[in-house]
């Protein structure tokens, strides 16, 4: 197998890997997410699960990433064989096209913010402005100029782009949210906001558990950039010196402190500007920055730096995901390049502009569909990490891991036995209500103890393990 490429440095490994969820997963995904799920109730289980899941599950994709030194397809080949190895990486592919498919939507909704912030042309009627250009003719052109600058920078390699870039943006984009979030504190208003926010309330938790469980496992996924083969393909560059454990607490600790950050500006300013929390929906991110900028002196430039860092971030975020099916076509089937970006962006412009006309159907994949794909995907990487390769996994993890190396056999274990479960009861969680199904509490963790008994036990058959 040729040379590939490597990262220069540790740091740029994670600030690109940062880099690849915190532009949106965390600044406009998280906020809105928390604010319809009860606030302090989703702030609490989503950070639960982004230690006991997020962390293991994305761990998990290093080890395999690392271990199979390719994008998706090719590295579960040579682990595990083509037949089944060829499956699951093309599920990695297309959950990461379905992904990137909204994902441009939002990319394309940054974009024209950040043209219109010097004019502050949202400033006076904020939710007017967001409801007319939300879905449209004129969110598709929008969303094919975004898909049209990520596309133009995965010509070039790690080193020269994504890894320059992100060691740039990331800490600018945490310096604005600071100085946003402190300037937030000052505003009438959001006091409500951050009780919402902060303080626990035990009772909404206890009441809506199931509802509240399924997105914010969803988020915590969808925030570490976990299983959608993305981080994956980042691991394949990683030298055999680097830390994988160190690595992902870095990455993990980093990403949860953007989201938390970001949701100490939204949702204050949800309250500050009278908006309900529960209803602000995608759109809260620029509903509620929108009125605050258009009353703070400065505010154009304000809102052109903020919203100008957020699409910067947002375009990294793109071009990880764009690198998977991309670098697949290159590595696994040998198409230049250049040819298999115009390949991938054409298809993206096709099932990005159907979301950017269908509000509904935007809802559907950017909420149901993204967390069922992540989940199925983290259930499958537990399965080959902790059920068909669990020596050369703990091999893997003692790889440079240094201090971090005794806690091999706990990870493998967790990976082995508690993720599964875990993953099962959030699956089970999320689709009981679509299919009108009234399991409680007891009956979902039943199903998703059964369920990973059996799942097990067919993978020990069809392997012979």
């Amino acid at each position: 197998m040729a040379d590939r490429d490597t990262w220069v440095s540790s740091l740029g490994f994670v600030l690109a890997s940062v880099g690849s969820a915190a532009g949106l997963g965390n600044v406009w995904r998280f906020p809105w997410l928390t604010a319809e799920n009860g606030g302090s109730a989703f702030l609490v289980v989503y950070l639960l699960v982004v230690v006991g899941v997020g962390v293991p599950g994305l761990l998990a994709e290093f080890v395999l990433g690392r271990r199979g030194r390719q994008t998706p397809i090719g590295a579960f080949r040579s682990l595990i064989g083509s037949k089944w190895g060829s499956a699951l990486g093309a599920f990695n592919v297309v959950t990461t096209l379905a992904i990137l498919s909204f994902y441009s939507v939002v990319g394309g909704w940054i974009l024209r913010y950040t043209l219109a912030s010097p004019t502050g042309a949202y400033f006076a009627q904020p939710q007017q402005y967001f409801g007319a250009m939300g879905f449209g003719p004129a969110a598709v052109g929008f969303h094919l100029a975004f898909l049209g600058i990520v596309a133009g920078i995965v010509f070039f390699g790690v080193d020269r782009g994504i890894e320059r870039v992100s060691k740039v943006m990331l800490p600018a984009i945490a310096v604005l949210l600071v100085g946003l979030a402190a300037w937030t504190a000052t505003q009438p208003g959001t006091a409500a906001g951050y009780e919402y926010y902060l303080r626990f309330d035990a009772g909404y938790l206890a009441a809506n558990l199931p509802s509240v469980l399924g997105p914010a496992a969803g988020q915590a996924l969808f925030a570490l950039s976990a299983v959608a083969g993305t981080l994956l393909t980042y691991a394949s560059y990683i030298d055999d010196d680097t830390s994988l454990p160190r690595d992902t607490l870095a990455i993990a600790i980093s990403n949860t402190f953007v989201g938390v950050l970001a949701g100490l500006v939204v949702i204050p300013l949800l309250f500050s500007q009278g908006v309900d929390p529960g209803g602000g929906g995608p759109g809260a991110l620029f509903v509620a920055l929108a009125g605050a900028f258009g009353s703070l002196p400065g505010g154009p430039v304000v809102a052109t730096a903020f919203f100008g860092t957020v699409l910067l971030a947002a375009v990294t975020s793109g071009i990880s995901l764009l690198e998977v099916p991309v670098a697949t076509l290159v590595d696994t089937y040998g198409v230049p390049r250049r040819r298999a970006t115009l390949l991938v962006s054409l298809l993206l412009a096709v099932t990005g502009g159907a979301l950017a006309l269908s509000n509904g159907a935007f809802q559907f994949v950017s909420g149901t569909l993204a967390d069922l794909l992540l989940s199925i995907g983290l259930l499958a990487f537990l399965a080959v990490a902790g059920w068909l390769l669990p020596t050369d996994s703990v091999a893997e993890f003692r790889t440079g891991a240094g201090r971090f190396a005794p806690l091999a056999g706990s990870w493998i274990a967790i990976v082995g036995w508690v993720l599964p479960t875990v993953v099962l009861f959030s699956l089970t969680s999320s689709v009981a209500p679509l299919v009108g199904a009234t399991l409680g509490l007891g009956g979902r963790a039943l199903v998703a103890v059964a369920v990973t008994l059996a799942c097990r036990l067919t993978v020990a058959v069809v392997s012979g393990r």
